[in-house]
């Protein structure tokens, strides 16, 4: 690829600290206008005074607020009805029913497979993603060949957005040979180790959870776990895997998807399975969800386990909603959550931004410095806080200092 020319991008809004009313309390984020050198792919300069007439292009922000490039953690491509006629769910019944409905339709979606996955990308590209975490099914009824159509699509919208791709055996991994077209799959480019519900869906813990990780040793990949098991059942998964992930040397390469037992347990046993993942370096990757019992995010934060957000589905046989919008899902969990003042808003940043915010919790500006990676999101609002509350609009998005997706007009 052609390096870009450097070029200067603004003028911007930066996040410059924190204002504090009489009493201490924090009451609004206070921001300045700056001019960011793009050179190679990342920030060469920055400037809070005018530009200097240097000679090199620019390109206008339009005063638009600069924030860290946002992430998806956690979307299927595959297998959805967005981008082709309107289809709602049908009613639930039970995980292992709606595998069974998958089974059914999975070969008649191939031919639709590509130009859906590409229409879900433009969505969530609008809302500033430039970096997804991206399920494909690994199973016996298509093989590999979903993975071959959600493939076309990333690389067709390589431009916008960077990914990684994750090996998913939803119809279960110890059954029809699935284990060993996992091991083809990440032979074959998928970058991590997908698995779900090592008891409800393969029946066996213990089985389950070693092939998962065996896999991922063996390829050098991390893993991410889709985990719905409820209650103490789900608690129990969970110390297995930390435990057992530790063993393997996977230590912080071991991520949990849904989790939604964290959000049932009493209080002392709920300390005592997040110490454990803790110890483990495991990570929680969430959709913040209003139907279901969630991970407690100030719980985790308290033992130091990263959350993340992610669409997770849109509109496909699972359930017909979701706007595929990565701030509303932010926005959600702030207010599902009670984060009503600026201080937490501004930190709802982090489970969307893959940890980084323009304010560190002192309120010292840390982002952008000279140096960093050009991936920022240009969104119109004043502040994070406001971006998260009212859900304002993305304007354009820099992946690697190259203009991505750019709001026309």
């Amino acid at each position: 690829m052609t390096a870009l020319p450097a070029y200067w991008l603004g003028p911007l809004l930066l996040e410059d600290g924190f204002e504090r009313d009489a009493a201490g309390q924090i009451v609004a984020t206070a921001t300045r206008r700056a001019h960011l050198l793009i050179a190679d792919g990342r920030i060469a300069e920055l400037r809070f005074d005018a530009v200097p007439e240097d000679g090199r292009p620019r390109r206008d922000a339009r005063g638009w607020l600069a924030l860290p490039a946002f992430a998806d953690m956690h979307i299927h491509l595959d297998k959805g009805h967005y981008g082709g006629p309107w289809r709602a769910a049908t009613p639930f019944v039970s995980v292992a029913e709606r595998i069974r409905e998958e089974q059914g339709f999975l070969l008649d979606f191939l031919p639709d497979t590509r130009r859906r996955a590409e229409t879900l990308l433009d969505l969530i590209a609008a809302d500033g993603v430039a970096f997804a975490r991206v399920h494909c099914n690994v199973d016996p009824v298509a093989g590999l060949a979903t993975m071959e159509q959600v493939r076309l699509a990333l690389d067709s919208r390589k431009h916008w957005l960077d990914y990684e791709l994750v090996a998913f055996p939803q119809h279960g991994l110890l059954s029809g040979g699935t284990l060993k077209l996992m091991d083809q799959a990440l032979t074959s480019g998928f970058n991590v180790v997908g698995g779900l519900d090592p008891a409800s869906v393969d029946g066996d813990i213990e089985r389950s959870l070693h092939a998962t990780l065996e896999l991922a040793v063996k390829h050098g990949a991390p893993v991410d776990l889709h985990l719905h098991e409820r209650g103490e059942l789900g608690a129990y998964t969970l110390e297995r895997l930390a435990r057992l992930s530790e063993s393997a040397g996977l230590a912080g390469r071991v991520s949990v998807s849904h989790a939604y037992c964290l959000g049932e347990l009493e209080p002392a046993r709920l300390d005592q399975v997040c110490a454990a993942l803790a110890a483990s370096g495991i990570a929680i990757v969430s959709a913040a969800p209003i139907d279901v019992p969630m991970p407690p995010p100030r719980v985790l934060a308290a033992h130091g386990i990263p959350l993340s957000l992610g669409n997770d589905n849109i509109n496909d046989h699972w359930t017909p909603y979701n706007s595929g919008s990565i701030v509303e899902r932010a926005s959600r969990l702030g207010e599902r959550h009670g984060w009503n003042d600026e201080y937490s808003l501004s930190r709802a940043l982090r489970h969307i931004s893959r940890g980084l915010t323009p304010l560190d919790d002192a309120g010292r500006r840390v982002w952008p410095q000279v140096g960093d990676a050009a991936d920022l999101t240009l969104v119109d609002a004043c502040c994070s806080a406001e971006l998260i509350a009212r859900r304002k609009p993305v304007r354009g998005v820099l992946r690697g200092g190259r203009p991505g997706w750019w709001a026309e007009g």
